[in-house]
């Protein structure tokens, strides 16, 4: 690379601490409401998927509802978050997985790669392992990059990282 290319990294990562905090209160917050009472609606985490189950389906939702609410309370966005179906348990009960998403795939980045292709800039991108490396030789170029990345809808959260000379 030479001296007088600019470069950034588009990344999709997530705050683990703060999903651990969120989980921490909507778990309290199913335990002590009155709605919740008698039907066994719990929350699990293990790494990057939660498990949420209860004994109805309605109340399975109300609880996803309020671990998606504490989510956006710890500026978690939504769009790194997906639900899996509502599936039915043991002991007439219901279960749903709710999966955090970090990391760009390799088709979410070639998606990427050629939008930032597509756009009347002269920039580079290269994908490497879970995110998108652009470079070009004017900072009016990545920022008009950017600001296109961030006006079209990809269905994940996207950070920009590393703007540097």
């Amino acid at each position: 690379m030479a001296k007088d290319n600019f470069s950034f990294d588009v990344v999709s990562e997530v705050d683990m601490a703060e999903v651990q905090n969120a989980f921490d209160q909507a778990r309290r917050e199913i335990g002590t409401r009155f709605d919740f009472k008698g039907t066994d609606t719990s929350i699990e985490r293990d790494a990057d998927l939660l498990e949420v189950r209860s004994a109805s389906e309605h109340r399975l939702r109300a609880a996803v509802d309020v671990l998606k609410e504490k989510l956006v309370r710890r500026e978690i966005p939504l769009k790194a978050v997906s639900e899996g179906p509502v599936l039915p348990a043991a002991r007439a009960t219901f279960r749903q997985t709710v999966h955090i998403n970090r990391g760009i795939s390799e088709e979410k980045a070639r998606e990427l790669t050629k939008f930032i292709k597509g756009l009347p800039v002269k920039v580079q991108s290269q994908v490497q392992k879970d995110q998108v490396r652009v470079t070009g030789k004017k900072k009016d170029d990545l920022q008009a990059a950017i600001r296109a990345l961030k006006e079209h809808d990809f269905g994940i959260a996207l950070q920009f990282q590393n703007f540097r000379p």
